[in-house]
Order: C-alpha cells, then sequence, then structure tokens
C-alpha cells in the first residue's frame, strides 16, 4: 500500500474499535466513514491535490479525521504547535505557503492570528458531519509524495518545515512494528500533543495504520485522567517522555493501577531517559518493559530504540530495522567503535529536506546521509549512546566537556527537579560552565553543596563555575529543556 487511504480502506474491514475517545467509539468502518465526508468538506473548501493545508488544534477525532482527509486529498498536512506565540505562527503559516488555515477556538494565542490565507475556525470545521461521504474515492498518492510537514527550530533558530513522505512515515511505522513486536491485542494511547513528530507518528499514526486500537486524551492534564485511561482501556504499550516519566515517579501511584493495568511496554523519547529513572520504573512496573530510544523529526522521527530483549542503560538502543548509523569527524571520516563523533543517518527515514530551503538541506543531507547535529559514539554491539547536541559542547581551556554527562550525575540527585548545563563564553577561545538548576518544591541547595556533590563523580574541569536556581526551566511541547532561551540570559 502507498498511502494512508488504502490503509484506511483495508482497515474498515476490521470489526474493531479505532479510537476510544472521552464517551465515544468510534470503528475503523467508521472512522473513514467520517474521513470521507471530512474530503467532500475540504473540497467544497478549495482543497486541491498538493496544497498546503496548516491546522492550529487540540488532540481530538477532529484532529485525526482532518489530518487523514488532507493527505487522502493528496495535499500536505501541517500540523501546528499549540503552544507559540502569534509572531511565531505568523512567520510558520508564511513561510509554509498554506492555502488554509485551522483553528481551535480555544486556543487564544492563535486566534489573535491575522494572515492573508482562508481561516476556518474549528467549530465551522465540524459541519463535516453534515456533508455526504465521498463516493468510490480512489487517492493515487505514492511512497514519494508529501504527506506532512513539521515545523522545528531544532536548538537554534528560526522554526523551519521538515517535509516528510509516505514513504518516510510507513518506513517508521512498519520498522517500529518489527522492532517493538506489536501485536493484535495492543492498544495504544496519545496524551502528549498530538502536533509533534514523536507523537503523530508513533502514538497516532502507528495504532491506526496498523489497526490497532487508540485512546485519545484531549489533555496531558489532569494527568490523573491519563492514568485512567491507561487502565480502565487496558492501555499496553505506553509511549512517553521522561518529564511525564519522572512527573509520575513523584506521585503515588495507587495499588490498583499497579495490581490492574496492562502495560507490557513503556517507550520514551524526544529527551535522555536517567539511569535513576530507569531504575525506578524496573522496581515499580514489574512486568513492564521500559525501552529508551532516540529520533528527531528529521528521521520521521524514529532511529532507534533498544529492544524487548536486549537494553543497555544509557543507551537509546540499536537502530530500527534497515536502518543505518555511523559516528563521524569533522571530516566526515567514520570513527571506530567507543569514539565520540557526530551521529549520521540513513534510511528511508530521512526527511526530504527543509520546505524551499535548498542550501539548508545539502547542508544537512549528503549522499543520502543526515547529519543529526548530535554527538555520540556506538559500542561494539551497535548499541548508540548519545553524548550531547553538538552545539552544546562546551570546550573550556582546551577540553572538550559535554553538559549531558554533568547533568545524568545532577538528576541522581533526590533534591533536583530539572537541570541544564550550558557554555558561557568568556572570550574567543575559552567558555566556564553553567548551570541552570530548578528543585523539587519544598527542596533547598547551595552552589557549595552542588559543588561538593558534583565533585564526588567529576573530574574538578567540569564542576559549574556558575549555579543559577530557578523556579521553572523553559520546556518545550514533549518536555525537553530549551537551552536556547536559556543561553539569551546568558
Amino acid at each position: 500500500m502507498q498511502n494512508y487511504y488504502e490503509y484506511l480502506q483495508h482497515n474498515a474491514k476490521l470489526n474493531k474499535t479505532a479510537i476510544f475517545y472521552e464517551k465515544e467509539k468510534i470503528s475503523f468502518k467508521q472512522l473513514k466513514n467520517l474521513v470521507d465526508k471530512m474530503i467532500s468538506f475540504l473540497k467544497e473548501n478549495g482543497v486541491k491535490e498538493n496544497d498546503n493545508i496548516a491546522f492550529i488544534m487540540q488532540n481530538s477525532v477532529e484532529f485525526i479525521i482532518l489530518y487523514f482527509a488532507i493527505t487522502s486529498l493528496k495535499a500536505v498536512a501541517i500540523p501546528i504547535n499549540t503552544m507559540l506565540k502569534v509572531e511565531e505562527y505568523e512567520h510558520i503559516v508564511k513561510d509554509s505557503n498554506a492555502k488554509l488555515l485551522i483553528i481551535d477556538e480555544e486556543i487564544k494565542e492563535a486566534m489573535k492570528l491575522r494572515v492573508d490565507v482562508k481561516t476556518l475556525k474549528l467549530e465551522e470545521l465540524k459541519n463535516y458531519k453534515n456533508y455526504d461521504a465521498i463516493k468510490d474515492y480512489v487517492c493515487n498518492a505514492s511512497l514519494e509524495d508529501s504527506v506532512h510537514i513539521i515545523y522545528t527550530s531544532g536548538t537554534t533558530g528560526v522554526a523551519k518545515g521538515v517535509v516528510l513522505s509516505y514513504k518516510n512515515i510507513l518506513s517508521n511505522i512498519k520498522m517500529a512494528n518489527l522492532d517493538f513486536k506489536i501485536n493484535d491485542n495492543d492498544r495504544f494511547i496519545a496524551y502528549l500533543p498530538m502536533f509533534h513528530s514523536f507523537t503523530l507518528t508513533a502514538c497516532v499514526l502507528l495504532p491506526l495504520i496498523l489497526g490497532k486500537s487508540l485512546v485519545v486524551c484531549k489533555n496531558i492534564l489532569p494527568f490523573s485522567n491519563v492514568l485512567k485511561q491507561v487502565l480502565l482501556k487496558r492501555v499496553s504499550v505506553l509511549f512517553s517522555v521522561p518529564v511525564i516519566l519522572n512527573t509520575i515517579l513523584k506521585h503515588k501511584l495507587p495499588w490498583y493501577f499497579l495490581f490492574f493495568h496492562r502495560l507490557r511496554v513503556i517507550i520514551s523519547g524526544s529527551s535522555p531517559l536517567s539511569e535513576n529513572t530507569i531504575i525506578q520504573y524496573k522496581k515499580i512496573f514489574k512486568n513492564t518493559t521500559i525501552l529508551e530510544g532516540y529520533g528527531l523529526s528529521e528521521c520521521a522521527p524514529i532511529v532507534s530504540v533498544n529492544r524487548l530483549n536486549a537494553q543497555k542503560i544509557n543507551s537509546v538502543g540499536i537502530p530500527l530495522h534497515s536502518y543505518k548509523v555511523k559516528v563521524v569527524d569533522d571530516e566526515g571520516m567514520e570513527l571506530v567503535s567507543g569514539e565520540i563523533g557526530e551521529l549520521i543517518v540513513n534510511g528511508d527515514c530521512v526527511m526530504k529536506g527543509y520546505y524551499n530551503k535548498p542550501e539548508l538541506t545539502k547542508e544537512v543531507i549528503e549522499n543520502g546521509w543526515l547529519k543529526t547535529g548530535d554527538l555520540a559514539r556506538i559500542d561494539n554491539d551497535g548499541f548508540i549512546y548519545i553524548i550531547d547536541r553538538k552545539k552544546d559542547l562546551i570546550i573550556s581551556k582546551g577540553i572538550n566537556i559535554y553538559p549531558r554527562e554533568i547533568e545524568d550525575i545532577l538528576y541522581f540527585h533526590p533534591k533536583i527537579d530539572s537541570c541544564a548545563v550550558l557554555g558561557k563564553k568568556e572570550s574567543d577561545l575559552d567558555e566556564s560552565i553553567v548551570c541552570f538548576v530548578c528543585l523539587k518544591e519544598n527542596e533547598n541547595i547551595s552552589s557549595d553543596e552542588l559543588r561538593k556533590y558534583l565533585k564526588q563523580h567529576l573530574a574538578n574541569y567540569k564542576i559549574p563555575k556558575l549555579f543559577i536556581f530557578k523556579d521553572e526551566l523553559p520546556k518545550n511541547a514533549a518536555g525537553k529543556v530549551l537551552k536556547k532561551e536559556l543561553k539569551k540570559e546568558l
């Protein structure tokens, strides 16, 4: 099969629930019918093949149906972060050449947006249910066609559009299916924002394309509702991010949840999972395997993951089946096992490029290999260890210092909730180490105490010169600390 619509047609024959949402249950047959109605609605609103259609929406059934309808029309879906400011929305809508924009009225900042693009409110979009389902529809989209654009700024710079094809996404789904050993009884849950590449591919598209049931939560809060849905809907596969997994550890889970849940695997991505968190989860969830993986929007996004039968703590696992990775030096020469260099990726997951940015695309994709910008090492068994972002590397007195190494030690401290280590320029050739720290509620600690703690585990040259205590660290939708925001303070 070449596109999503063909999978929708195939799965419509299943006598199975596709989506659980609040009190609703939507079968795969009903899902296809609703997508067919949305196709009619979009055609009526002028959507044509190859149009870019942007939408700013919270998690909902409409989000999923709209996404499938846009792509079934061979148009390109652009799900946009719901947490941005007006200027950021304006940049994305203009940069993407969107022909239509759909906005959820509850997202107040987006409602302030004024652009020269046809705009519909979510309430208007809901009229699609009154339309007749398009008859005998055939989608002729092929694997090489663009399917969606994810806007990402990475660690620095203005947001740029990552153009992904059906080949990219379907490859990710097929390889994940193979390596996660998805079975007929598996149920998934989407509670992280669907506009994020990790959630969209792993939590939404993977189950629905494979014919598995999906539980949809509108919001991540209250998190007690997410846990309730996991328990009552018998969710077996949970994709998450470290900030959420750490939050769960802070709140004692009720005994009945631990006794009755059906989670067989928890897969963490987006940012590093501390060794301490993995150890705690293995103690609490005795019949659940917790796996750390790695990916980036430019790779659709999953690149590697630990396996159910092969895991190494602090590693992000081995590449998904058929994907290749290498660690190279600044000249692009492959390094031997154990040496640290930039991680590059090759395979069907690698994006088509950045939207309307051919020069930038050439900078990051060379002979089919994507430069991730992440420093890593690969051991003799092929397991990948992410050391740090290449741009975050600190050079102090001519010595390379990796912030993540310091952060990993700090996360073991019982009083620390979150932290971020950065380099502060002292001269053209030297940087000092600065650490931003957010403490757990009602906790206190001094800079001297933290230095003393770190000196027990790290060489003196790795100890931060300055500690800056904050009530909260800026984070993106996936819970990753935004170091670029902290760098502005320096």
